[in-house]
C-alpha cells in the first residue's frame, strides 16, 4: 500500500509536470514527446524549469502538510494560501485560487470562494481520498476545503470525481470509472453526464483529436474532467496515457495530474515511468509526504 500513496502522489506530480510546458496550448498529438520540457519564453510558466510542477501539485502538497499534521482546517488552508500568493510562490494559479486570494488580502476571508466552475479545486481531491476512505466522511471535508476558492457545486463535484475515482481504484473496485462518475451526478447531473459521453467516446473507439473536440480541453470542470475520464478509459492500459494527457492542449498540466494520480493509484510507483519519476523536481519531499500520509492514514485502511 505505501507504493500505492506513492504512486498517487508522484504519478499526480509527474503528470502535472509534463503538461506544465503546453497549459494553454493547441493540441500537439502527432509528435508525442516522452520526456519533460522547458516552456517557451512567452509562456505563464516560463520561469519554471523542465520537470518543474504547477500550482496544481503545490495545492496538493500544501493540503497534505495539513492533513498530516492534524492542522486542515477551512482556515488554515485558506490563510496557507493567501500567504503563498503573498510570497509570490504560487506558479500560474487558477484564475478562482487566483480570485479568493486577492478576497482575502482585502479581508474577505470568511468567504473567499467564487461561484466558479474552473478546476482549480480538483488537486485537493488526492490528498483528501489518501487520508480519508471513508466515502461520506470524505466528501464532506473536501467540499468545505474547496468552498475556500470555489463554491460552485461543479467545481466540488469535479474533485469528488476524482477522489471517488483514485480511491474505488486503490480498493480494486469493479468500474472505478463508472463508480466516479455516479458520485460526480449526484454532485452536478452536467457534469455527471458530460463524463458519461466521454465514456461513451472511449467505449466507440473515437480517436482522441475528434474527442478533443467533440468534449473541449479548457479549465472549466465541464471539459477538463470528462476529458480525464476519456484518456483513463481510452489509454489507461497503455503507457501512453500521461503523453496524450500533456499533449492535449489546453488544461493539460490539470489533465496531467489527474491522469498520473490515476496512474499510481492503479499500478502504484513501479507503474509510473522511472525516468520522468527521476527528473522530477522535488521527488524526495514528494515521496516522503507521501510516506507521512501512508504513516497516518494509509495503516487504517
Amino acid at each position: 500500500m505505501l507504493n500505492i500513496y506513492r504512486g498517487v502522489l508522484l504519478g499526480a506530480a509527474v503528470g502535472d509536470a509534463l503538461g506544465m510546458p503546453n497549459e494553454t496550448s493547441p493540441p500537439s498529438l502527432k509528435n508525442i514527446r516522452r520526456s519533460y520540457a522547458r516552456p517557451n519564453k512567452m509562456h505563464p510558466n516560463a520561469g519554471l524549469k523542465a520537470g518543474s510542477y504547477t500550482d496544481d501539485t503545490q495545492i496538493a502538497l500544501l493540503a497534505a502538510e495539513l492533513l498530516v499534521s492534524g492542522n486542515f482546517r477551512q482556515e488554515s488552508y485558506a490563510r496557507a494560501l493567501k500567504n503563498m500568493y503573498i510570497e509570490k510562490k504560487m506558479r500560474f494559479p487558477d484564475g478562482s485560487v487566483l480570485s479568493a486570494c486577492k478576497h482575502m488580502i482585502k479581508g474577505n476571508e470568511k468567504a473567499p470562494g467564487c461561484n466558479s466552475t474552473t478546476s482549480g479545486c480538483i488537486p485537493l481531491a488526492v490528498p483528501f481520498t489518501l487520508a480519508y476512505p471513508d466515502e461520506r466522511k470524505r466528501n464532506e471535508l473536501l467540499a468545505v476545503a474547496c468552498s475556500v476558492t470555489h463554491t460552485s457545486q461543479a467545481a466540488i463535484a469535479g474533485a469528488i470525481w476524482l477522489a471517488s475515482l483514485i480511491r474505488s481504484t486503490i480498493e480494486g473496485e469493479n468500474e472505478p470509472l463508472r463508480k466516479a462518475q455516479k458520485n460526480a451526478y449526484l454532485q452536478d447531473e452536467t457534469l455527471g453526464l458530460k463524463i458519461g459521453d466521454a465514456l461513451r467516446y472511449a467505449a466507440d473507439g473515437i480517436p482522441v483529436e475528434s474527442a478533443i473536440v467533440m468534449n473541449g480541453n479548457d479549465v472549466s470542470v465541464y471539459q477538463t474532467v470528462p476529458l480525464a475520464a476519456y484518456l483513463i478509459s481510452m489509454y489507461g492500459d497503455e503507457d501512453e496515457i500521461l503523453y496524450y494527457a500533456a499533449q492535449a492542449g489546453g488544461n493539460t498540466d490539470t489533465l496531467g495530474f489527474i491522469c498520473g494520480s490515476w496512474l499510481g493509484a492503479e499500478f502504484g510507483l513501479p507503474g509510473l515511468p522511472e525516468d520522468l519519476v527521476v527528473a522530477l523536481e522535488n521527488r524526495e519531499a514528494i515521496e516522503t509526504m507521501a510516506d507521512r500520509l501512508y504513516q497516518r492514514f494509509g495503516k487504517k485502511d
